[in-house]
């Protein structure tokens, strides 16, 4: 019976014809019951007794059981407890009179009851609505599995003091959840392009004592501008053009998890006032909407711009920056954790290899010379492709300095002017964009992807300090 259910309740319901099994003495009532449920597209099977239902669900795995509370063989309850432990959507079924029983029943796991005599359109709507929300839950614990497992693999490799300090501050601002009921502060993690923020969010999350409950990962960035505010608060049906029906946005969608930010220094200013009102609030307002929502969700931010230099300028919000700069994290960049790199390098190789089952690889020593000495600028993101390039293109184990890429095109970028004077850091951000360019003959995707950022973001910076290709 068990390997049976298993097998139904592992994946998302709704990819095969959702099944019913009618617990039901009254064999003509059953078989009206089973012939209307099988016109709208429902599996059925029925049975007269406990006994034959407990027999049956050895082989047939239903999504959903509609059970008789008076049974010739006993009591609807006796059998209960059985298929709500097993996570099967049971609605009661009970004789005029019998509400104490539908009371009792509700209160042990039953999803709903109908009292006799039923009308079968009335019977329809309840088991469509009730397989349907079983649907939408089984559907939430397998994305909800899906990223647990995904989350097994995310760690920050490395001991240096600076890796060690970013885990340190991890840890005790994950424990800060769990000491009361209230919403944990506000975390922005800062640092360069390609540091390792996406981690660092998604290790504060499921360090937490709701780990199981939603990750949610916005990308400011990517979204499009004239779909951002929907995406992120939601509509109701008609509020705009192609708004045909209700929408949560993602902010609701996080539920009581985690809700994480990501590039928050490319969020419109129109939206930071929004954004600014929902973290002191902590209320939501869907498009189109009067209703105001709750959000519990934790709010993790991230960007790899001066906040507080855009501020400034007035380009962000100075409210929102120090609303959003509670607790910081800050990621150190790869040139400042000395062996990390070298570290890094083998982990990314050896998860190649048992990703796509290849052969075990080692770093020639000019290989390790040009990974020690290479100045990488989109920091571990860059590390991560370069190394796993080389990894899948090599055709013998050992990984030499030109099969990662490093002497050509990828020439360490020098950290000060010819002049030996120390650059500001918007002159190493331009001098950066330039080599970068330069190295990919003015091909803005290909620069974008040495650098370890998105096409978007490259262009962005490219206005930034006036360079046209």
């Amino acid at each position: 019976m068990l390997a049976q259910s298993q097998k139904t309740h592992s994946y998302p319901l709704g990819q095969e014809a959702r099944r019913v099994l009618i617990v039901e003495d009254e064999v003509l009532f059953a078989r009206a019951v089973s012939k209307q449920l099988s016109k709208a597209g429902f599996e059925c099977e029925q049975v007269e007794t406990i006994e034959a239902a407990r027999a049956i669900l050895k082989q047939f795995g239903p999504d959903a059981v509609l059970l008789d509370m008076r049974l010739p063989d006993g009591n609807g309850m006796d059998i209960l407890p059985e298929l709500v432990s097993k996570g099967i959507a049971t609605i009661v079924m009970t004789a005029h009179g019998d509400v104490g029983d539908a009371v009792l029943a509700m209160k042990s796991g039953a999803v709903d009851f109908l009292k006799k005599p039923l009308d079968l359109e009335e019977l329809l709507l309840v088991v469509q609505k009730n397989c349907k929300t079983a649907e939408l839950r089984a559907s939430l614990d397998y994305s909800r599995q899906r990223d647990s497992h995904a989350a097994e693999g995310v760690e920050l490799v490395g001991e240096s003091s600076a890796i060690q300090s970013v885990r340190m501050q991890i840890e005790r601002i994950s424990q800060l959840g769990g000491l009361s009921d209230s919403i944990p502060p506000t975390v922005l993690i800062t640092g360069e392009t390609g540091t390792g923020k996406d981690v660092a969010a998604r290790l504060l999350h499921f360090h937490c004592a709701k780990h199981d409950k939603p990750f949610v990962h916005v990308d400011c960035a990517s979204l499009p501008a004239e779909l951002i505010e929907s995406e992120l608060f939601g509509h109701e049906k008609g509020a705009f053009t192609n708004a045909v029906s209700a929408r949560p946005g993602l902010i609701e969608a996080a539920e009581d998890g985690t809700l994480f930010l990501d590039e928050i220094g490319e969020l419109p200013l129109n939206l930071q006032a929004k954004l600014l009102n929902v973290l002191e609030r902590r209320k939501v307002r869907r498009l189109g909407s009067t209703k105001e929502r709750p959000v519990f969700a934790r709010i993790i931010a991230a960007t790899n711009r001066d906040l507080h230099e855009m501020s400034n300028h007035g380009r962000f919000r100075s409210d929102l920056y120090y609303r959003l700069n509670v607790m910081t994290v800050t990621m150190p960049p790869l040139r400042e954790r000395g062996d990390d790199i070298l570290k890094l390098a083998h982990h990314f190789m050896e998860m190649t290899e048992k990703r796509y089952g290849l052969m075990r690889h080692t770093f020639s020593e000019n290989a390790v010379e040009a990974i020690r000495q290479y100045a990488w600028p989109g920091n571990v993101r860059e590390l991560r492709h370069q190394i796993s390039r080389a990894v899948l293109l090599s055709n013998h184990a050992l990984i030499l300095a030109k099969d990662i890429g490093l002497t050509s095109t990828h020439a360490p970028i020098s950290k000060t002017p010819a002049n030996d004077s120390l650059l500001t850091l918007d002159e190493a951000e331009k001098t950066m964009l330039l080599n970068a360019l330069e190295a990919s003959s003015n091909n803005v995707s290909k620069a974008a992807r040495i650098l370890g950022i998105t096409r978007m973001t490259m262009r962005y910076r490219m206005d930034k300090h006036g360079i046209s290709v």
